[in-house]
């Protein structure tokens, strides 16, 4: 292994890199129309896809480079088998000090149970070793007819994918103390009634409700979003003014306000409306292996490749430090034509947002 942060990562813009966002898969168990294909991703063999292990190594070489926090993503990364000993492999990693998840909630039952399992049954050992230090849990809809048309959940499973299901999956999570952020894309057509229902999850719950703009990436660029100005006026309307909330709430984007009454907050990620790149702190490693640089850049490493090649760890290093030194300035989502059809060769599914 590297010595310790020898080589921290910092872009060529000054911008230090200290976060991690690594898709586990690029499956899921819906088919969210800003996301997925209706048919969902085409096979792949499994041996394109990172081993757990491999991972693991390539977050210890981050982490003696400066990364201390890492999200796992997807796809539904609670799709993927062994996620449970994943992340307590994860959080074991020198340097590492924050492990979160972000997931559509509907097989987190299932997750919490493994993970409870492998720590004996003791629920503070399993927060310990196997569950993550805060969840991020996508819900864009609280009717059940709307839930399923933006999921394209099918009509068979609809009474157990329902959004009920995981709204009592947060209330457990909440009983257990763990931190979480629920997270609503605003789309055109869609969801417009369900802004003021969910941001109302925050009023008598210590959660962050945050609106996320729709970003213009594979399938989403057929859509039209739902500008966070507009979510902003339409909660204010119901609900009285938003009050900048002056406090940290996680390690992302987001600005956070206050509602009168509100026990939780509001939160805002505006990356077309508001642009926050000045800021930008993070790398992404897709399933695949490819570490990229920025959501909406092409640019890539395929460190798998290198991986199976049997470079070194300083190798490795060498590598992820080169490509930090293209990490745009800025994302690039709008310098796309306005009619492009296909957007960005990236879906979010296999860059994990």
């Amino acid at each position: 292994m590297i010595d310790p942060l020898i080589e921290p990562l910092i872009d060529p813009f000054g911008r230090t890199l200290d976060y991690l966002r690594v898709s586990i898969t690029d499956r899921c168990n819906l088919r969210c129309v800003y996301c997925m294909p209706p048919a969902g991703v085409e096979w792949k063999p499994h041996d394109s896809m990172l081993r757990f292990e491999e991972i693991i190594r390539l977050c210890g070489i981050m982490a003696a480079m400066g990364i201390r926090r890492v999200k796992v993503t997807g796809g539904e990364p609670l799709v993927r088998k062994g996620t449970a000993p994943f992340i307590r492999s994860l959080k074991a990693i020198r340097g590492i000090e924050q492990v979160t998840i972000t997931t559509n909630g509907l097989l987190l039952d299932t997750f919490l149970n493994e993970a409870g399992d492998a720590a004996q049954g003791e629920w503070i050992a399993a927060q310990q070793a196997a569950i993550p230090d805060a969840f991020n849990i996508s819900l864009d809809s609280l009717n059940p007819e709307r839930f399923a048309r933006i999921t394209r959940s099918p009509p068979e499973l609809s009474a157990e994918y329902m959004p009920q299901k995981i709204l009592s999956i947060i209330n457990d999570l909440l009983k257990k103390n763990i931190p979480l952020k629920i997270n609503c894309v605003p789309v055109r057509g869609f969801n417009e009634e369900d802004m003021v229902p969910i941001a109302a999850l925050a009023k008598d719950k210590k959660i962050a409700v945050r609106f996320i703009e729709l970003m213009p990436m594979g399938i989403a660029s057929a859509l039209k979003p739902i500008p966070n100005n507009e979510v902003a006026s339409i909660l204010e309307k119901q609900f009285g003014p938003l009050t900048p909330f002056a406090g940290k709430l996680g390690n992302g984007p987001a600005r956070y306000y206050t509602l009168k009454g509100f026990l939780g907050n509001i939160g805002f990620i505006s990356p077309l409306s508001h642009n926050f790149c000045e800021s930008c702190n993070r790398l992404r490693l897709s399933s695949g292996g490819i570490l990229q640089p920025c959501l909406s850049s092409d640019i890539g490493t395929d460190l798998r490749l290198l991986l199976r090649g049997n470079a070194s760890d300083a190798e490795l290093a060498n590598a992820i430090m080169e490509l930090v030194l293209q990490k745009p300035r800025s994302h690039t989502f709008l310098d796309l034509p306005a009619a492009a059809p296909a957007g960005l060769k990236n879906s979010m599914y296999r860059i994990g947002g």
